[in-house]
Order: C-alpha cells, then sequence, then structure tokens
C-alpha cells in the first residue's frame, strides 16, 4: 500500500481528516457508557457530513477517471453506490451523535459503540482500498 505522502496536498488532507474522525469516533466508543463527553460528540457529529462529502469529491476527482480510462466502469459505479451508502450511514451515526451530545442516547450504550465502530472501520477500509487504487493507477517511473 502506498502512503497518502506521494500525492497531492489536498488529497492527504482529506485522508488525514477521515483518519482524525476514525481515531475521534473511536474514542467516543471506547468512553461508552459513562465518559462521554457531550460536547466531543456534538463536534463529531457536525464533522461527518463535510468529511465524507470532501472525501468524495477527492476520490471521484482522482480516483474515478483513471479508472473509467482503464476499463474499471463497473468498479466506479460500485464505488458510487458506496458513497451513497457511506452517507446514509453517516447520517444514522451524526443522529446518534447529536442525541449522545444532548443527553438523550436513543440506543443502548453497547448498540451505539457498535454503530461507531461499524462506520469507523469501513472508512478506514475504504480509505485502504482507495491507497491500493491510487497506487495502482500512478504511472511507473
Amino acid at each position: 500500500m502506498h502512503s497518502p505522502a506521494v500525492f497531492p496536498d489536498h488529497l492527504k488532507r482529506t485522508f488525514e481528516r477521515q483518519l482524525k474522525l476514525c481515531d475521534d469516533l473511536e474514542a467516543v466508543a471506547d468512553s461508552l457508557p459513562a465518559g462521554t463527553d457531550r460536547q466531543f460528540c456534538l463536534h463529531l457529529a457536525r464533522q461527518i457530513g463535510p468529511v465524507l462529502r470532501d472525501a468524495h469529491a477527492v476520490e471521484e476527482q482522482f480516483l474515478f477517471p483513471g479508472l473509467i480510462a482503464r476499463g474499471g466502469g463497473e468498479l466506479v459505479e460500485r464505488l458510487r453506490l458506496e458513497h451513497i451508502e457511506d452517507e446514509c450511514f453517516g447520517e444514522e451515526v451524526q443522529y446518534e451523535l447529536l442525541q449522545l451530545g444532548q443527553g438523550r442516547a436513543v440506543l443502548a450504550p453497547e448498540a451505539t459503540g457498535y454503530m461507531l465502530r461499524g462506520f469507523f472501520e469501513g472508512m478506514r477500509r475504504h480509505m485502504r482500498h482507495e491507497l491500493e487504487l491510487l497506487g495502482d493507477l500512478r504511472p511507473a517511473s
């Protein structure tokens, strides 16, 4: 797998923001049920949508054209569907974080932790896959 450092700065920043969000969500999951910082949950809830939208836009700008050029149209369509799924799951996580931040958690702490872990592990897996695809699309030196 290639390091994000070999790609343009804004792509690197996008990966760094996603990784930071994943780490922060993991910290919340680890803090459940008693150690939850309500303000931090509200802060994270506001970040999810923008981080996902930026990541998807960068993926579409840097990854999709190269995949299409190499006959990967079906893969691009699958990735577009995954973007929709990611954003829907992100909305569910955002809602639960807002509820936690307001002291009105909807789910049991174990369920919230499971939800958060499913979301951030999915994001990390998606980023690893993207880095592999981006590395494969780089011209050989």
